[in-house]
């Protein structure tokens, strides 16, 4: 694995990443690659290399994970904005940079993602034809989301509220910057919140068990409008022609990773192989490391991913 840096003509900032490689890994021969979408509110040191990334590059693929535009590690300014037409973008970028490293085989290149970065996979996969199969693993359609739980279920209230804010920020006001998570999971007890997905996000967030300098759970309030206009999965009935998986389990949470990727699979009628992965008796974030349904989901992922990358 090496971390590096990369520019296209269409960026004015830095993409940070991590590239896995393949066991016996010979640069002269092209491979297999797959890009990897962390969730929001992470970077790319967490699910996204750790146990997906690291899990594929020993089956034999090159794996790019990367931190998202203004987030992480990549560059961009102000820092932690979560802009879906930006973060489906950033994947485009991925593939830019991609397809000039001569060990990349251009016409095997595939799509993971998780949560939040599940739901951007899904729908970068609908306009970009480089990538050739896609796994969403609990994926959360993020606008979805926003309109609903994360706003309150008032996303007229948040857009009026952004936009008085960024006009304070515009003026010289401070930045607004929202934590998404309480600070440790005894602090989420002390509030009561202990709601499935809010407590194992923040017991894999906020402990040594997921915690990374780069994954702040954090978002600039002001400039998350687009947010709530976005919907991961628009004309996915037409343009998801391409295979793909989704990855879920059976204990419901609020994020609602159950239902947007039920959602999906439904939707998805013109996929060349679609698959719905259900597995029985783990949560959302059960998913992101805990062997046992990691293991379960790589078992299905794996095959599907090489059948439809194969030479």
């Amino acid at each position: 694995m090496h971390s590096i840096k990369f520019r296209n003509r269409d960026m004015a900032w830095d993409i940070a990443a991590l590239i896995l490689l393949p066991p016996a890994f010979d640069e002269s021969k092209p491979y297999p690659t797959i890009v990897s979408v962390h969730p929001f509110g992470s970077c790319k040191e967490q699910t996204s290399s750790k146990v997906y990334g690291a899990a594929l590059a020993k089956e034999g693929f090159v794996v790019i994970a990367y931190d998202a535009s203004f987030q992480g590690d990549s560059g961009g300014e102000p820092r932690w904005i979560e802009d879906p037409t930006q973060r489906v973008e950033d994947i485009s970028h991925v593939i830019d940079y991609a397809v000039t490293l001569p060990y990349v085989d251009a016409d095997r290149i595939g799509l993971i993602g998780v949560c939040g970065g599940g739901g951007y996979a899904l729908n970068a996969t609908l306009t970009e034809k480089r990538i050739k199969a896609v796994v969403g693993v609990t994926p959360v359609n993020i606008g979805r989301l926003f309109r609903e739980g994360f706003s309150g279920y008032d996303p007229l209230g948040a857009l009026q509220a952004m936009a008085t804010q960024r006009t304070s920020e515009a003026r010289g006001g401070e930045l607004q910057v929202n934590e998404l998570l309480p600070a440790s999971p005894e602090a989420a007890k002390a509030a009561g919140l202990t709601e499935r997905d809010v407590w194992e996000a923040t017991d894999y967030y906020k402990t040594p068990r997921g915690q990374q300098p780069g994954g702040w759970t954090r978002m600039l309030f002001s400039h998350a409008q687009n947010t709530l206009g976005w919907d991961a999965l628009a004309f996915t009935e037409m343009l998801m022609t391409q295979p793909m998986m989704v990855v879920i389990g059976d204990k419901v949470g609020a994020f609602g990773a159950y239902r947007d990727g039920s959602e999906a699979y439904g939707r998805a009628t013109a996929s060349k192989d679609r698959q719905l992965v259900l597995l029985d008796g783990w949560s959302h974030y059960d998913i992101y490391d805990k062997p046992e349904p990691v293991k379960l989901a790589l078992d299905r992922m794996v095959p599907f991913l090489k059948k439809h990358l194969s030479a």
